[in-house]
């Protein structure tokens, strides 16, 4: 057997004092910590720095989570970057809300069923992106329905620099509608389909108990207007947080992403019709302008034939006298030929002499 040298065993029991030191040292540092029931009253402060105690309040919320809505906010490919910010933003404001990859474009709306069943959510908010420059919005009740199609239009991000307010991250929001929603079944019933989609599920884990910001939805030029404010606390004033859109309903459908048609809007007029618009209308300015342009040069050459012509000129003509137009009706006399005076040559002589 080894014998360990002493210097080692001296070095070791030094350490070890050491940490025993520290400890007691923390202990004396260390303050011990009282719990208070919902019910009961806090300790006096001079009572607490005597017992050198901190008193921790009890939980805010001793509730249950019982509202299970959870929301798949995803898309199709081909969206552009404002898109992509705006389904950030959506997915920061919402704390029940998942994510998922880009579905393809070449799949049918019903898979979204089954990929909401795959992520166990019951709400699904999909944006389906064409030509790269249109973009459609989803929401559904997933899987019974029923769910809403609309087209987004002007959509502005938190990123925005106008975009002044602010708000608690995983707060619970306040849902504003424009008395509008009540006037219509079709508005009354997304009324409730926006209820159940952005509200935030009470005593939800990943929320914070706190209201500081508010959802509006606003009934306007036949469209709705979604804001989102911050609550000022010191005077409840609104401050605008971000994002904002404009949706503009096309139809309601009975089931999830497809079935019977509940709602048509015989308003809604198609981006390509739009677009088809404007570009006859840029048309027709262009003809407009070509026939102005023809009807200038007319008119400049009507000017100029004008100059040329002399009207004056006509003045001074004597009408001349009127002669009768005879008609020759019988055959001309004929021509008197003039007899030479020179005498002839010889084989002229001696041709008449044979005529004769």
């Amino acid at each position: 057997s080894t014998r360990v040298p002493a210097r080692f065993v001296s070095e070791y029991n030094m350490s070890a004092f050491k940490r025993k030191r520290g400890r007691q040292d923390a202990n004396k540092k260390a303050k011990k910590v009282k719990y208070v029931a919902a019910g009961g009253e806090a300790p006096v402060e001079a009572e607490q720095e005597k017992n050198n105690e901190i008193t921790i309040p009890p939980p805010v919320s001793s509730g249950r989570w019982t509202n299970k809505e959870r929301v798949l906010i995803f898309s199709s490919r081909g969206i552009n970057y404002r898109t992509r910010h705006l389904m950030q933003d959506l997915r920061t404001l919402m704390p029940h809300a998942k994510a998922d990859t880009k579905m393809d474009r070449k799949d049918k709306l019903f898979i979204v069923n089954e990929v909401c069943e795959i992520k166990n959510c019951n709400k699904c908010l999909f944006f389906e992106a064409k030509k790269k420059q249109d973009l459609y919005m989803w929401i559904s009740n997933s899987p019974h329905g029923p769910s809403a199609k609309f087209l987004v239009q002007n959509i502005h991000t938190l990123a925005e620099l106008k975009m002044t307010g602010n708000c608690l991250k995983g707060s619970r929001p306040l849902l504003s509608f424009d008395p509008k929603f009540d006037t219509e079944p079709h508005f009354a019933l997304l009324k409730e389909l926006f209820t159940q989609t952005f509200s935030t599920p009470r005593y939800h884990p990943k929320s914070q108990p706190f209201v500081d910001h508010v959802f509006t939805f606003t009934i306007a030029d036949n469209r709705i207007w979604f804001r989102n404010y911050q609550i000022m606390e010191e005077d409840a004033a609104l401050v605008e947080v971000g994002p904002r859109f404009v949706l503009n309903l096309i139809k309601i459908f009975q089931g999830s992403f497809g079935g019977p048609t509940l709602f048509e809007n015989q308003g809604f007029q198609s981006p390509n019709m739009h677009r088809r618009d404007i570009r006859m209308a840029a048309a027709a300015r262009v003809r407009e302008k070509q026939m102005v342009k023809e009807m200038q040069k007319m008119k400049r050459a009507e000017a100029k034939e004008d100059v040329t012509t002399d009207v004056t000129a006509d003045v001074f003509i004597t009408p001349a006298d009127e002669t009768h137009v005879h008609i020759q009706t019988d055959a001309p006399l004929p021509k008197e030929v003039k007899k030479n005076k020179h005498k002839a040559f010889k084989r002229q002589r001696i041709a008449r002499r044979a005529q004769v």
